[in-house]
């Protein structure tokens, strides 16, 4: 049988980096100055290269382009391999969804802006679309996982980590429902120790932190929604 000579696609990876600074749901991006698409916002990342895994490939991609090694959860978001994505070459893209802790502030290269994920700019190939599917799969693993951890910071009371949920949700939490998906269900621990009040006075606020720093399905019927009006 005759063998194909049919060209193989590129493979490129991807990383929908999420952080929650400022108070809103921010995605890492980095303005092209190249064409296709120059002057748009683009995902980091680029070419898979022979011997390396996707995981290698974002790895290496994020340390060395936009200085990013803080990512305290990295998982394979979706590939999109429809042959006009890139109008110059038959292209498959492999995302990344990573998260990167609230108390982190990573040094990144002058090209780079952490923008608003409700607020996207205008965004190079299926960049946009890509980012929407990240932060869909992360509202809904807050629900059902302790994908919190990887947005949190190390320790926090539970007021703070309100506001992170908040933000990443796009929405307000109840300080009731976040205490029975996270406390009750043993996903949060107590560090023993208690944050003292502010000049507005107040009760000592007890400190918590997460019980693992690896994801894990807590609770698969859970759901963080609005508090009702």
């Amino acid at each position: 049988m005759a063998k194909s000579t049919r060209a193989a696609p590129l493979h490129v990876t991807l990383a929908v980096i999420l952080q929650v600074r400022e108070s809103a749901l921010r995605v890492l991006m980095w303005k092209r100055a190249r064409p296709p698409h120059p002057g748009r916002w683009a995902l980091p990342g680029g070419f898979l290269e022979p011997g390396q895994t996707l995981e290698e490939s974002i790895r290496h991609h994020l340390a060395e382009k936009v200085d990013v090694r803080e990512v305290a959860h990295l998982e394979q978001l979706e590939t999109r391999s429809d042959p006009r994505r890139n109008p110059r070459s038959w292209e498959l893209a492999t995302a990344h969804l990573g998260l990167v802790p609230i108390d982190l502030d990573p040094a990144v290269p002058e090209d780079t802006r952490w923008h608003r994920v409700d607020r996207l700019p205008s965004s190079a190939f299926d960049h946009g679309e890509i980012v929407r599917s990240g932060v869909a799969r992360l509202r809904a693993k807050l629900s059902y996982t302790n994908a919190g951890f990887a947005l949190a910071p190390q320790t926090f009371t539970l007021s703070d980590l309100r506001e992170v949920y908040a933000a990443a949700l796009g929405h307000e939490v109840s300080a009731t429902n976040l205490h029975r998906v996270l406390v009750r269900r043993g996903v949060l621990e107590t560090t023993g120790s208690r944050r003292e009040p502010g000049r507005a006075g107040g009760r000592p606020a007890a400190l918590f932190r997460f019980r693992s720093g690896e994801l894990e399905v807590t609770d698969p019927f859970a759901v963080l929604r609005p508090p009702r009006s």
